[in-house]
């Protein structure tokens, strides 16, 4: 069991009142008391929040195998109220990843395929005369929906992939000056194949930065596969994920997420490694400060995973090569000598001196 840093010890301190034990502690707050799920009719108090997440990513893993990392950092992102791109190859589970986890939230699923000669209004939709009633109606368009898979993301025009932008940032879409508002939570889940690339269409940085981690599932191990194998030779394990939270649950979720406690001296810890990215030999352009912000509230849920309420060094190093790596542009020579920017990340978190005193394994 970790011990509890000495400076979050203390009774009150902003604005807490911690355990002076040194046990982990949930966050504190609770949700009213609703129907329970599967049992109509019996009230039951609901689980706190790490409960709840933890809860979403077993339930997850039945139709994701040997995986449970990857399901983990996509639970994370939608805690945070961000967005996810995974680049990978075809057949590796990024649609089956989507689909289950809209399932375990009880959240609205819309698959988007893009093409090239997909337009901005087939993914916000559009207005449509009706003349029965003489009058315009809005055509909802498939971003209208809770979890909104972006398949190959990068075979669209840049103008239809703009068509996004304003849906991942403000939550939102804009049709013939009118603002509609999306569902909340919201969550959008880019995939790309880094295979078959030519005709393809580049992602900028100013919108790969838009996502707040970006993963690769892999291939499976021999194990896994096999297990696999054993799992689908009847059926598609998707028919077993079961919906343990509600959507209301999750946004409540995303709200005590930012109560996770932040000291100052891991606030600093969290600049000095991104600092170091833009002062790095081998980068070109660091990361900027909305990739601090998303390293800080990353580590804040990874913490809630963990059952802490509040945040160690541990906490950033785990997520920060997700948060960090593709924000970062590197020199024409590190990329001829095979340098990526995941090893970027790992040369800084090594390099970076980690704060003494807060419960991290150094």
């Amino acid at each position: 069991m970790l011990q509890k840093p000495a400076y979050i010890r203390k009774q009150g301190m902003n604005g807490y009142t911690v355990n002076v034990t040194g046990e982990p502690l949930h966050t504190s707050s609770q949700y009213r008391e609703v129907q329970a799920i599967g049992r109509e009719g019996n009230n039951v108090p609901e689980p706190t929040a790490t409960e709840l997440l933890h809860r979403v990513v077993d339930e997850v893993e039945k139709a994701i195998v040997g995986k449970r990392e990857v399901v983990e950092l996509a639970v994370l992102t939608l805690l945070c109220d961000g967005h996810l791109l995974i680049e990978d190859i075809p057949g590796v589970g990024k649609t089956t990843l989507a689909k289950a986890l809209a399932r375990a939230i009880g959240g609205k699923f819309r698959r988007i395929q893009f093409t090239p000669d997909l337009l901005p209004a087939d993914v916000t939709g559009t207005n449509v005369f009706n003349p029965k009633t003489l009058s315009f109606e809005l055509h909802p368009g498939p971003v209208f929906a809770n979890v909104v898979l972006a398949d190959e993301i990068n075979r669209a025009t840049p103008k239809t992939q703009s068509s996004l932008l304003e849906c991942m940032e403000e939550r939102q879409v804009t049709i013939d000056g009118v603002s509609h508002p999306l569902p909340r939570p919201y969550f959008v889940i880019a995939t790309q194949n880094n295979v078959e690339m030519l005709g393809t269409y580049p992602l900028p940085e100013a919108q790969m930065d838009r996502f707040f981690i970006r993963l690769s599932l892999g291939y499976p191990s021999p194990r896994d596969e096999a297990n696999i194998l054993g799992r689908q030779q009847y059926e598609h394990p998707l028919l077993h994920v079961e919906q343990v939270a509600q959507p209301e649950q999750i946004v409540q979720a995303q709200r005590d997420v930012r109560n996770v406690l932040v000291h100052e001296v891991i606030r600093q810890y969290i600049v000095s490694l991104v600092n170091a990215t833009r002062h790095h030999s081998q980068v070109q352009l660091g990361a900027s400060p909305r990739g601090s912000l998303n390293l800080m509230h990353a580590a804040q849920a990874h913490a809630m995973l963990q059952g802490r309420d509040y945040v160690i060094p541990d906490d950033v190093k785990a997520v920060a090569v997700a948060v960090l790596a593709h924000r970062l542009i590197l020199k024409p020579e590190a990329r001829v000598r095979g340098v990526d920017a995941q090893q970027v990340v790992q040369e800084v978190l090594e390099q970076v001196v980690v704060p003494i005193g807060v419960g991290a394994h150094t």
